[in-house]
């Protein structure tokens, strides 16, 4: 039988600056939370710029942390890390070697990039107490092809780079306006080699020429109404879930993450198709579910006794100022969740503590410079927190009580 095994998960950590120089108590709070659990796991929202170097591939939003920044976590209390996210790859190849090294040197069990496609998929071990956790991390974009790890073939070298789960957006139109794309397309394009150079870096998608257009990289599908699908693609997710099935038939407790930007346009509502993937890992064999990329809180489900994270926000949030997409009050609000698994590896109770990164006094002053780590909430603050997710989670059928500042969820 297996033994009881604890598990703190938080947001994720878009982490910039080392933080073992602050001595503050509210600090030593967070990381009490943190020590306390046998597993204390966070998506590490950046790429370490190490010795292997590396060069910037994005504009605004690139963002890159020297290798300090990992013994800053590790002294935190986190000892497993996801490295599957939009920045993982701002520094290329390079600095996926890098946070590769790095995160190996802090012992961390961590998942998500390789050096190739294999290495990137696979899942990584370790043994926390006398339980086997493996960790599957993956990222599902939207993100450019040269971002995810290849293997190599016949003149073509191994890609270092990121686990990709492999989804597409197409937009359902119906006839007419489906018919008017269609005329604009063969006005402007006048081959379908121009089609092939407008999809570079990509390959251009695959498309049914009765019923769908390629337009400019873009899926347009004919349909009886106006939609926005993002499809999980069928090769990609089974590939996924056999890793998954795979370590769950060694006996291990399997972590699996998942990273993504296909946000709805209101960032706390739970996207359909990551529910029915959330699904289908635990159906292969996850015992845990974490989801990160939009961010802010999003409802806690559980499903088949496996709790399911479909948004945790974040926990350390190092942005610039002059960044106002990131102003509203939610994004600086979430919870370190505390689940606990009794005895044969069943769920039986998870704890939420809410959080404001950057502090309450920054959330209430814009003008006040926000601290570096995230504070525990109290008072009116805690309860407003917990009662909003409760409410988002009570569509998923999760009950949430409160009780002294701190949720729970009880089996």
């Amino acid at each position: 039988m297996s033994a009881p095994l604890s598990i703190a998960v938080t947001g994720q950590s878009l982490i910039r600056h080392d933080l073992r120089a602050i001595s503050d108590p509210r600090l030593d709070e967070i990381a009490q939370i943190l020590k306390a659990s046998d597993v204390a796991f966070t998506n590490l929202e950046t790429t370490i710029h190490g010795r292997h170097g590396g060069w910037p591939l994005k504009g605004s939003y690139f963002g890159a942390a020297a290798p300090e920044v990992l013994p800053a976590l590790k002294e935190l209390g986190f000892n497993s890390l996801a490295l599957a996210n939009n920045h993982a790859f701002d520094l290329g190849p390079s600095g996926i070697l890098s946070t590769l090294e790095e995160a190996a040197a802090q012992n961390f069990l961590h998942a998500g990039i390789g050096v190739d496609k294999r290495n990137a998929a696979k899942a990584h071990k370790k043994t926390f107490g006398s339980r086997s956790v493996a960790l599957i991390a993956m990222d599902a974009g939207p993100g450019p092809s040269f971002m995810y790890a290849d293997d190599a073939s016949e003149g073509r070298m191994a890609r270092p780079g990121i686990n990709r789960l492999k989804v597409s957006r197409v937009f359902d139109l119906e006839v007419e306006t489906l018919n008017v794309l269609r005329s604009i397309q063969k006005r402007f394009q006048s081959s379908a080699l121009e089609r092939a150079n407008y999809a570079q870096p990509e390959n251009p998608p695959d498309v049914d020429g009765k019923d769908e257009i390629d337009f400019y990289g873009t899926v347009f599908r004919r349909s009886d109404e106006a939609l926005r699908r993002v499809v999980v693609d069928r090769h990609s997710a089974r590939a996924q879930l056999s890793a998954i099935a795979e370590e769950a038939g060694r006996d291990a407790f399997v972590i699996v993450y998942l990273h993504h930007h296909h946000w709805e346009p209101n960032w706390q509502q739970v996207p359909s198709w990551l529910r029915e993937f959330a699904h289908d890992c635990v159906n292969a064999g996850a015992g845990l579910f974490v989801s990160h990329g939009a961010p802010v809180l999003q409802a806690i489900e559980i499903y088949q006794n496996t709790p399911i994270f479909y948004g945790l926000g974040n926990f350390l949030f190092h942005t610039e100022k002059v960044e106002k997409e990131w102003s509203p009050p939610e994004v600086w609000k979430s919870v370190i969740a505390t689940c606990n698994f009794g005895s044969g590896g069943r769920l039986e109770d998870i704890s939420l503590r809410p959080i404001v990164i950057g502090g309450t006094e920054a959330l209430s002053d814009p003008e006040r410079d926000r601290l570096a780590f995230p504070v525990l909430a109290g008072g009116r603050m805690a309860a407003d927190i917990l009662d909003d997710l409760a409410e988002r989670s009570a569509g998923f059928d999760t009950v949430l009580s409160r009780e002294s500042g701190i949720g729970r969820i009880a089996l």
